[in-house]
């Protein structure tokens, strides 16, 4: 008799448990489709929010980052960001790079586009500052220059360990398949509260670090250093949609909080 009622409570353990589970956060969509509400620009040579020539656009849905009203660039880099810090989150997107790269890039920067987080607060850029001090998912596509996967990591005034080691790499690949120009792709950032980080491209881990901190040795960090008291660890920033000079779109741009 025992043992039948020990099976029985075994068997209702399941269900206690996942009556007991905390709810999955649910995803926030923070870019509504229409309008770039809650996002502010910055681009290199202006002002925080000046876009004159309407790099940042909404299209079709989707977010178009583009200089097509550029007749070449010469150091335009511009970065669309969100209106909020954010420490411990998940963040998913759909992006797709398409037509042609504007004369004037350099050879890396064709079919080059990114997303920026725990990045610096845009007011605080200098005015001629070409990234903010950020990690970044690179987004490429093929066919470029180099043949390199999409959903890498760069790290513009930061650092960060893989395997438990500091990588002095500034771009470090990831194990993503080869994406070619036009496509859209599923990508997603998740950032623990641990300080694990990971990147996703099309639903599968492709890249996985920690140990994110500022660069003592990099010139735009160093302010960002002192502002924080000569603190180096990296828990929290702003995203920014990056733009390099070829033209990309993102589209379902949603955020599942985990702190």
């Amino acid at each position: 008799m025992f043992g039948k009622r020990a099976a029985k409570a075994l068997a209702f353990l399941p269900l206690l448990a996942l009556l007991g589970a905390a709810p999955e956060p649910r995803w926030q969509p923070i870019f509504d489709g229409r309008t770039l509400d809650g996002w502010t620009p910055k681009i290199t040579g202006r002002a925080v929010g000046e876009d004159p020539l309407a790099m940042f656009v909404v299209h079709d849905g989707a977010i178009r980052i583009s200089h097509a009203n550029y007749p070449r660039f010469e150091g335009e880099f511009g970065h669309l960001f969100w209106k909020e810090p954010l420490g411990a989150y998940r963040l998913r997107f759909e992006y797709r790079l398409f037509g042609d790269t504007l004369p004037g890039v350099k050879v890396w920067q064709h079919t080059n586009s990114g997303v920026m987080f725990h990045a610096q607060p845009p007011e605080t850029m200098r005015r001629d500052q070409a990234f903010p001090v950020s990690l970044e998912m690179q987004l490429l596509a093929v066919p470029r220059p180099t043949r390199e996967p999409s959903g890498n990591l760069c790290t513009p005034g930061t650092t960060v360990h893989i395997d438990g080691k500091l990588d002095p790499r500034h771009c470090i690949l990831s194990s993503s398949p080869l994406m070619p120009v036009g496509r859209w792709t599923r990508a997603e950032i998740e950032v623990l509260p641990d300080g694990k980080i990971t990147h996703r491209i099309d639903g599968e881990a492709v890249l996985r670090y920690d140990h994110a901190e500022l660069d003592p040795a990099d010139a735009d960090a160093k302010p960002r250093i002192a502002a924080m008291g000569g603190m180096l660890k990296l828990t929290r920033g702003y995203i920014a949609l990056q733009s390099e000079g070829h033209p990309v779109e993102f589209r379902k741009i949603e955020l599942q909080r985990l702190d």
